[in-house]
């Protein structure tokens, strides 16, 4: 039987195998956040090594890029966990009601942009881990208009579907902009 080889050269540094190390058995909300975690993780290796190009955009008409990806789950962390389980008034920050696509359609090539789209990502993924951290179970609830009344279980399981969803977008937008691939 012939050796099989890849197309391409997997990336990722030796960190990057760390995602996913966390227990597979024990503490339902253990499991969860390290899952979250790792999608969250992932993200940010599909992002790496990159600048200005995480605003390259992939097939017309799309305007998803890896910026586009960062911009809407930022958007996502604070709806959810910000929004819908503290109560706060906390708009989203790069799309809005007159702008739906604005977290796609405003990602921009530009350094201060792209620093801002990080840091805000920063903000609200800590805010969010600190949320789960101080709640007293996964039972809490908060009223969202689009699913009614939800539990953080719910919205934890959800962010780690929406991770992973847009993860698999990121895996061909990489591969797209330099030829990258891997888990």
């Amino acid at each position: 039987m012939s050796d099989p080889t890849r197309r391409g050269e997997l990336f990722g540094d030796a960190n990057s195998a760390g995602r996913f190390t966390g227990p597979t058995t024990g503490d339902e909300r253990r499991m969860l956040v390290d899952v979250l975690h790792a999608q969250r993780a992932t993200l940010q290796l599909k992002c790496s090594g990159l600048g200005p190009e995480l605003s390259l955009r992939s097939v017309e008409p799309s305007t998803l890029s890896l910026l586009g990806l960062v911009r809407h789950l930022t958007d996502v962390e604070r709806r959810w966990f910000r929004q819908v389980l503290a109560g706060q008034n906390a708009p989203a920050l790069f799309s809005s009601t007159a702008d739906p696509d604005g977290d796609f359609d405003g990602a921009t090539d530009d350094h201060g942009a792209v620093a801002a789209a990080w840091e805000a990502w920063r903000t609200e993924v800590a805010f969010a881990e600190q949320f789960v951290i101080e709640a007293p179970d996964l039972d809490i609830k908060g009223d969202d208009s689009w699913r009614g009344t939800v539990s953080l279980r719910w919205v934890v399981i959800h962010m780690i579907e929406e991770y992973a969803r847009h993860n698999g977008h990121a895996d061909l937008l990489r591969e797209r902009i330099d030829g990258a691939i891997g888990m």
